[in-house]
């Protein structure tokens, strides 16, 4: 699907390249016939916003949104109820769906980051895309209508993502329950995380280089603690043969 390549692209860490192709973005979407036009006018607007800012603004913005706190965090372990040490198997049967797939990951990538997902169904049948999108349109819609109560025009990346879900899921059935939630990105809930538990997946010797995607999602390894789901029966099972 074209439009979900499109989206995985704006969801991650904004880049120069990303504003210097963002013309080519908004041409691939001319050709996304899986959407409805009213949808595909949705995401070039997004576009046209994002890419308007200044740079370090848009990339401020972003770490404000899913680096600070877990409700908006973009792994998808992060948003499911209960936690398990059983989180390492999940993350190699995920491991293995992308290798399947032709998809390999750097050691310093995690796999369950949304922007990895969408790419690796971008790669299946639109049968099995569609399922996979399907799979976890709860916590897509839900992180739609914290974004959307947060006032970010990020929710609109969500909507269109539950749109190519084929969902019957609506974010906004969500927002009574949203709206109770205590908010987790103050400094006060921070430094209580931070009392409570000090997360590091990766050893000292990974803290070296300067890329900057590479730093934001060491970012995610080190100060999220991920939960478990069954990945064989929620995240792409159609892909394994």
């Amino acid at each position: 699907m074209i439009a979900l390549k499109v989206i995985s692209h704006l969801l991650d860490y904004p880049t120069q390249e990303l504003w210097d192709n963002r013309s080519e973005l908004i041409d691939a979407l001319q050709e996304a016939d899986e959407l409805p036009v009213t949808q595909v006018a949705k995401l070039m607007a997004f576009i046209h916003r994002l890419t308007q800012q200044e740079l370090l603004d848009a990339q401020s913005h972003y770490s404000e949104l899913f680096d600070r706190g877990r409700a908006r965090s973009l792994l998808l372990f992060e948003h499911v109820h209960g936690e398990s040490r059983s989180r390492g198997q999940a993350m190699v049967d995920l491991l293995n769906q992308y290798q399947q797939a032709g998809i390999t990951l750097s050691s310093r990538e995690l796999p369950d980051y949304l922007p990895t997902y969408l790419e690796y169904l971008t790669l299946l049948s639109t049968t099995e895309c569609t399922e996979g999108l399907n799979n976890i349109a709860p916590i897509l819609a839900l992180l739609a209508e914290r974004l959307k109560q947060r006032g970010s025009d990020y929710h609109t990346l969500f909507d269109v993502l539950l749109c190519l879900s084929q969902s019957e899921l609506d974010a906004s059935q969500l927002a009574a329950q949203v709206e109770k939630e205590p908010l987790d990105d103050t400094p006060a809930a921070l430094d209580a995380v931070w009392e409570e538990e000090q997360v590091t997946f990766l050893g000292e010797g990974a803290q070296c280089g300067n890329n900057k995607i590479i730093q934001h999602q060491r970012r995610f390894a080190q100060e999220t603690k991920v939960q478990y789901f069954n990945v064989g029966n929620s995240l792409g099972t159609g892909a394994q043969k």
